[in-house]
């Protein structure tokens, strides 16, 4: 029985794990819970996950919620390449924290970004000062967070940092190192794989409100005003 994994793309810890799953060839089931129609509350889902959040596992009977546990649990079953989550101490460690420290910054600042347009200003001053510190505590001048190959903690910061830029918000520009960084993780993961996992997120700028499924149009025109 393959694993079965419920996500939505839309969602940054969906995108991470959908990733890392197809790159590392893990037979999946990939469930599609739409948090737009609210298939996170149905019954049925409640029964996989009663946080009702996603994204969730199901491995026959067990069942894990939380993106960073499902991580290390596809990391572990599936026995993937060390650089993943090393087994060195030291650079495990090295990934325990940028995954400990992105909560509350970079995951937080960013997604205010998406797509509340009107909290732009306030949430890009603060997500300014969160990539300021990921370049200089955690990137500094090597290739990825942990040193010469891509890690948990690479994948879960670019699904993050892509997030803004999906409702117009390139927070890459005139950031050289982090444009050189986010090259070299599309590169690490394969840039087909990068762009099916993040093609939703980046055609949502584009939408418009006749574009959408009559129940999700009164839900989201207001974030889609120019």
């Amino acid at each position: 029985m393959v694993v079965e994994l419920f996500l939505d793309l839309r969602s940054q810890p969906c995108r991470a794990l959908f990733i890392f799953a197809k790159k590392n060839n893990i037979p999946f089931e990939f469930k599609d819970v739409e948090l737009l129609k609210g298939h996170h509350l149905s019954e049925e889902f409640g029964k996989v996950n009663v946080l009702k959040k996603v994204p969730a596992l199901k491995d026959g009977a067990f069942t894990l919620a939380e993106s960073i546990a499902i991580l290390l649990y596809l990391s572990r079953k599936f026995n993937t390449p060390d650089h993943w989550y090393p087994s060195d101490l030291q650079k495990r460690a090295r990934v325990d924290e940028y995954l400990s420290w992105q909560h509350t910054t970079i995951r937080e600042k960013g997604s205010s970004l998406f797509p509340i347009k009107y909290v732009w200003e306030e949430a890009v001053e603060e997500l300014n000062s969160a990539l300021k510190q990921f370049e200089e505590k955690f990137l500094q001048d090597k290739p990825f967070i942990v040193g010469n190959e891509i890690s948990l903690a690479d994948l879960v910061a670019i699904v993050e940092l892509m997030q803004p830029v999906g409702c117009g918000c390139d927070i890459f520009e005139n950031r050289p190192k982090l444009v050189e960084w986010r090259s070299r993780v599309e590169e690490a993961v394969g840039k087909e794989l990068f762009q099916q996992a993040h093609e939703i997120i980046l055609n949502v700028k584009n939408m418009s409100t006749t574009q959408l499924p009559p129940e999700l149009r009164e839900h989201v025109k207001q974030f889609l005003k120019p």
